[in-house]
C-alpha cells in the first residue's frame, strides 16, 4: 500500500512517514498543497493524509480538485482546527475522515487502516485480457497460474493495467513509480518492463507489453 502525506510542518510529516514505514507502508511526503496535488494526481497512492493549513493550496482546495478530477482515493484530513464548521468544510470538500491535532499515533494508524480496508473492499484486483493483478498479494494470475511481483514490477504493471490499453509514457512511469526526486532514468523502466514480459509469458498470459515510439508502453491482448 502506498500513502501520500501532504503536510507543511516537515517535522510532523517526517515523523508520520517513519511511523507508517515501520508498519510496512510505502510512503511519500510533500510539504505544500501544490506539490501534494501533483503527487496525488499520479494515481499511484492508496490513501492521502492531508493537512488543511498549507501554503500555495490549502487542504480543502486540494481535496476539491482531486474530487473534481474523479480521483477517489481516501483522504484523511489533519488540522489544528476543531470547530464544527471547519470539520464540516473538510468533509464537504471530499475528505473521508477528519483528525484534529494533536492526535495519538495509535488513532492515526487506526484511521489509516480503516480507510484502507474500506477501499480494499471495493476493488481488490485489476483484470485485462485473461490476466488479473491481485492488489493485495501483488500477484499476476492467469488460468490457475500465478507469479508474485516485486514492488517496482507491481507498480509498473498496475499503471499499465489501469490504462486499459492506453499508452503510458516512460516519464509518467518514472514519476509515478520512482518518484519526482528519484535519480532513476528511462533504462530503469525498460528493465522492469523486460521482467514483466517474462513473467507474463511464464503464466501463459495473453497480454503483451508493447513499446510505442515516443508514446511509451501499452497492453495488447493477443488473439492467436
Amino acid at each position: 500500500m502506498k500513502i501520500l502525506i501532504v503536510e507543511d510542518e516537515k517535522l510532523l510529516a517526517d515523523s508520520i512517514k517513519v511511523l507508517l514505514e515501520d508498519k510496512g507502508f510505502a510512503v511519500d511526503a510533500a510539504y505544500d498543497g501544490e506539490d501534494g496535488l501533483q503527487y496525488a494526481e499520479t494515481g499511484v497512492y492508496d490513501l492521502i493524509i492531508l493537512d488543511v493549513m498549507m501554503p500555495r493550496l490549502n487542504g480543502y482546495q486540494v481535496a476539491r480538485k482531486l474530487r473534481q478530477e474523479h480521483i477517489s482515493l481516501p483522504i484523511l484530513m489533519l488540522t489544528a482546527k476543531s470547530e464544527l464548521m471547519d470539520r464540516v468544510e473538510g468533509l464537504n470538500s471530499g475528505a473521508d475522515y477528519y483528525l484534529t491535532k494533536p492526535f495519538d499515533s495509535r488513532e492515526l494508524l487506526a484511521c489509516v487502516n480503516a480507510l484502507l480496508r474500506r477501499q480494499g473492499s471495493e476493488v481488490d484486483e485489476l483484470t485485462y485480457g485473461n490476466t488479473s493483478l491481485d492488489l493485495e498479494s501483488c500477484t499476476l494470475n492467469c488460468n490457475g497460474n500465478s507469479i508474485r511481483l516485486s514492488a517496482r514490477e507491481y507498480d509498473v504493471m498496475r499503471l499499465l493495467m489501469q490504462a486499459k490499453g492506453g499508452n503510458t509514457s516512460k516519464e509518467q512511469i518514472l514519476s509515478k513509480v520512482w518518484g519526482f526526486d528519484s535519480d532513476a532514468v528511462e533504462n530503469h523502466v525498460e528493465v522492469y518492463v523486460g521482467f514483466l514480459r517474462k513473467k507474463l509469458k511464464n503464466i501463459g498470459s495473453d497480454l503483451n507489453i508493447v513499446a510505442a515510439r515516443r508514446l511509451g508502453y501499452h497492453l495488447e491482448v493477443s488473439h492467436a
